[in-house]
């Protein structure tokens, strides 16, 4: 068995079952704790929990003005990389075809020229998100090996596409085994990692929502 082979065989299946199983488990968990409920008393005129809990979520995409620029600037800095990170994996023709095997769905691709310029945006802003972690003394101060093996193992397929496309650094094969290895670890590293926050985004703010709808909160 070849490196690529192990790598889009067995490396890649035990992948998607540690993510599968991963997430499952993980919202499972959290969804069977215990709820305290809220024993504050609903103002009056206050919306719906279901309006509250969209427009909670609604207004956490964007930074208040007291924040600053330096908060603004991650905020935009965040929706480019995961802007990048969704044309890179559902425009891209070979992403695609992984896709349509697993999930029987199949659209257009996009021209790999634009794959590529959006997958070098993206490591841009990645390394920029990196740089501002590293340089800032509260960001550093609250950082822990999560954040900096969640940038990590987010940013490697990146690369290693980019560096496969591109044929640099040795065998195309072999890149190509590589940037698989390292979507396997992505894919096993998500369930436990920060990453998991693309499901979780949905449920915190949602009950933040609720909870400032209760209170009348705005912000």
């Amino acid at each position: 068995m070849t490196l690529l082979d192990f790598a889009r065989g067995p490396a890649l299946t035990f992948a998607m079952a540690v993510f599968v199983l991963g997430v499952l488990w993980r919202l499972i968990s959290l969804l069977g704790l215990p709820w305290a409920s809220d024993k504050t008393a609903r103002r009056i005129g206050a919306p719906s929990d279901v309006k509250a809990a969209i427009t909670g979520f609604v207004r956490h995409m964007w930074v208040p003005k007291a924040m600053g620029q330096t908060s603004t600037f991650a905020m935009i800095n965040g929706y480019i990389f995961h802007l990048g990170l969704a044309i890179i994996v559902f425009g891209f023709a070979q992403h695609i075809l992984v896709l349509q095997g697993l999930f029987g769905v199949h659209w257009p691709g996009l021209p790999t020229s634009v794959i590529s310029v959006a997958a070098i945006v993206t490591l841009a802003s990645l390394v920029a998100a990196l740089v501002r972690r590293v340089t800032s003394p509260v960001m550093r101060l609250i950082s822990t090996v999560n954040d900096y093996f969640t940038w990590a193992i987010t940013t490697a397929p990146v690369l290693t596409g980019l560096l496969a496309v591109s044929h640099l650094g040795a065998r195309y094969e072999t890149l190509l085994a590589i940037h698989m290895l390292t979507i396997a670890a992505l894919l096993i590293w998500f369930p436990f990692g920060k990453l998991m926050h693309a499901f979780l985004v949905f449920l915190t703010r949602a009950e933040t929502g609720i909870s400032y709808g209760r209170r009348g909160v705005k912000i």
